[in-house]
């Protein structure tokens, strides 16, 4: 018998009603797992002109570890010290343009755009470590804070101990005040608050990048440059040096920074995660800064390099001096430098 033509035959309901649920199921699952998917990686590239060996860069992959162990999978951190990513001094820039997130800048970068804050590039404005800890944590540091955030969009997240600034010196001479450095090279980072304070110290300031100062002082090129201790053997610059003059001049931060693009991006448990990482890397430089300080003159000793004092007073009063009267205390808030001097 002939059959007629095939033709589909419809699900009945009890058939269309489970095709329905497992639809809806697979929704639900599908936003579900969208809803709980981790935010996208987020890259934080810091730009920093210290050598592998500073404690500053070592710092920052405590930063980095601890980052990681606090927001697990959030942020991929990458550490590019030596200047080999943003020479020295144009890191704010950088972040500014959105071509980099984190750095750790100075003071004196931060004054080139914000002029008043000139105040803490003033050589012998902080007594010690402890005092610049406290000044830059409490109340002043925060309204710097607020400050350089709404002006400059970077956000401060942790100021850190670059140490007690000395004089490094190629050929030994003797240096008892100011007028004893008359002549000499010393070199400066470029800004123009560097080379005044290396003005204010008797010297003829020379700007010279980080990265080029160890040849400059090998070639004679400079006479001298000015740093921390540690930073005068992490880059090998005591190779190069016969006499440190311990001047004391500049008690030192640097601040960990972070683009305000990329901080403002963040939620509130992110942030929180990287200001406590922040702190916990500073607490490590800080500490082992002030021990390396305080153990490296022996060493130097040891190197056949000579280390002098001069006379201290005289160097405070003419370099304060030459700051009362200079342009940069005009722009000074009113008050700021008796709350610093204030601060115990």
């Amino acid at each position: 018998m002939a059959r007629g033509p095939s033709r589909d035959i419809p699900p009945d309901d009890e058939s269309r009603s489970g095709l329905l649920r497992a639809l809806a199921a697979a929704a639900v699952f599908a936003l579900a797992a969208i809803a709980n998917a981790a935010p996208a990686q987020t890259v934080l590239r810091i730009s920093t002109p210290a050598v592998p060996d500073d404690w500053h860069v070592k710092m920052l992959y405590v930063f980095k570890d601890d980052l990681a162990r606090a927001a697990p999978g959030r942020f991929e951190v990458q550490v590019h010290h030596s200047g080999t990513l943003f020479k020295q001094g144009v890191e704010i820039v950088a972040m500014q343009r959105g071509n980099l997130e984190m750095a750790l800048v100075s003071m004196q970068d931060i004054a080139r755009q914000i002029p008043e804050y000139s105040i803490f590039t003033a050589g012998y404005l902080m007594r010690d470590p402890q005092h610049l800890a406290k000044v830059y944590g409490g109340q002043i540091g925060e309204e710097v804070r607020r400050k350089v955030a709404e002006a400059m969009g970077i956000e401060l997240l942790q100021a850190v101990y670059l140490g007690t600034r000395q004089l490094g010196l190629r050929e030994p001479r003797r240096v008892r005040t100011p007028a004893d450095l008359a002549g000499v090279k010393l070199r400066m980072p470029g800004s123009k608050e560097w080379l005044f304070l290396g003005q204010a110290l008797g010297a003829n300031p020379t700007p010279l990048a980080f990265t080029e100062v160890y040849l400059g002082l090998k070639t004679g090129t400079i006479d001298g440059q000015d740093n921390p201790l540690p930073t005068l053997k992490s880059a090998k610059f005591y190779e190069v040096t016969r006499q440190i003059v311990l001047t004391g001049h500049l008690v030192d931060a640097l601040q960990l920074a972070i683009s305000g693009k990329t901080w403002n991006a963040l939620s509130a448990k992110d942030k929180a995660a990287i200001k406590s990482a922040a702190a916990k890397a500073a607490r490590f430089n800080d500490e082992n800064r002030v021990r390396e300080e305080k153990e490296l003159l022996q060493f130097f000793r040891a190197q056949g390099i000579e280390i002098t004092t001069p006379d201290v007073d005289a160097f405070r009063k003419t370099v304060q001096a030459a700051y009362l009267k200079s342009e940069y205390a005009e722009k000074w808030p009113r008050g700021l430098l008796e709350r610093i001097n204030a601060v115990k």
